[in-house]
């Protein structure tokens, strides 16, 4: 799904050229047009000609012009930033998860000439502080908030105030507020089928924490799927963990030393499927033909791990570029046409759920 809105960029750089006394009237005498054309070129209004607008835009690039930023923000009351707040559970942010989300958040960010302030906080200690403290002292024009929880306190709180937000995720039951999501019930419920067409019928899903929204949709897929097939998950394989390769890693050596262990496990994103598959190797087995494995976002290195990862794709980088874009016009103001985007998912099948079971005889 790919949103039609752009904010144009108001800020204009080259390399080895830039002229200092660069002025909307040094570019409507270099261009020939009023400097009331000239100035609604730079700021993208539609009734500018585009022809002309190029004209415009290449020679405030030859000169280096920068618009005053700071002034039109002081004008408009703006600081001219973006606030998202990152979850931090590790000495070190190894989640490859939340880079790409914020490689593509900064994209739409920076090329509109506003800033990225990322506020990193230890998990479960305050995080609502952060957000007053950024909001309430006018740090930034609007916040990006990720991964929801059941009863949200920090959406709880934005609304209340009068800044723009947009969240990747939801609640259960999502008001009035701007989402960018993947259908988890969906994704959870394809994933599991996949496996059971496969014969496994002892199937394990270590989940991530219970607190978090999309916890509870992909229980619900994988609840789905079994009782469709006639299956019910066993209580024993249903452990949770931290989205990280070591909470995988603890949570899989737990069912490997099962009376029963599984004979698929799938987990709440491919961190934790890493660790998954190196306790599987760790114990001698082999990972998609004794044990299968899934996971849940197609991060870049579930490609090149060996065996390849057999994962729920989420198109990272483009969902944070989109939500910053919407959040960019609800800062300016503008209409916002899509606010509830709900994203199909798609399963890729790799080595780690050997497809070449589903020849063999069923029963796990």
């Amino acid at each position: 799904m790919t949103l039609q809105s752009r904010i144009i960029s108001e800020t204009f750089r080259i390399t080895g050229f830039n002229m200092a006394g660069a002025t909307l009237k040094s570019l409507a005498t270099a261009t020939g047009f009023s400097i009331t054309t000239v100035s609604r070129a730079l700021g993208g209004f539609d009734d500018v000609n585009p022809e002309t607008r190029q004209i415009i835009l290449q020679e405030a690039q030859r000169q280096g012009y920068h618009p005053n930023l700071y002034a039109r923000a002081l004008q408009k009351r703006q600081v001219q930033a973006v606030g998202l707040v990152m979850p931090i559970s590790a000495p070190r942010h190894t989640d490859p998860f939340l880079s790409e989300f914020i490689a593509g958040v900064g994209q739409s960010v920076y090329s509109s000439g506003f800033d990225l302030l990322l506020s990193a906080h230890p998990a479960g200690t305050g995080e609502i502080q952060v957000y007053r403290r950024l909001v309430a002292g006018r740090r930034v024009d609007g916040m990006i908030v990720i991964r929801t929880r059941y009863n949200d306190e920090r959406i709880r709180y934005l609304q209340t105030s009068d800044i723009p937000f947009v969240v990747f995720g939801r609640t259960y039951d999502p008001e009035d507020y701007t989402f960018i999501d993947i259908d988890g019930i969906a994704a959870q419920r394809i994933l599991t089928e996949h496996l059971i067409a496969l014969g496994h019928q002892r199937i394990a899903y270590i989940s991530p924490p219970a607190h978090l929204m999309f916890t509870q949709f992909r229980l619900q897929g994988c609840d789905d799927a079994l009782r469709s097939a006639g299956l019910t998950i066993n209580p024993d394989y249903l452990p949770a963990a931290e989205l990280t390769e070591r909470g995988g890693y603890e949570a899989a050596l737990h069912l490997l030393a099962l009376p029963q262990p599984p004979t698929a496990i799938m987990t709440g994103n491919d961190l934790m499927a890493f660790g998954v598959m190196r306790a599987i190797q760790e114990a001698g087995l082999r990972v998609g033909h004794d044990v299968a494995v899934g996971g849940f976002d197609d991060i870049p290195a579930a490609e090149h791990i060996h065996p390849g990862l057999t994962t729920i794709h989420q198109p990272i980088f483009e969902i944070g570029r989109q939500l910053a874009e919407l959040l960019l016009r609800e800062i300016a103001g503008q209409p916002v046409i899509e606010r509830y985007i709900l994203l199909s998912p798609e399963l890729i099948v790799r080595a780690s759920s050997d497809p070449s079971r589903q020849s063999q005889q069923k029963g796990g």
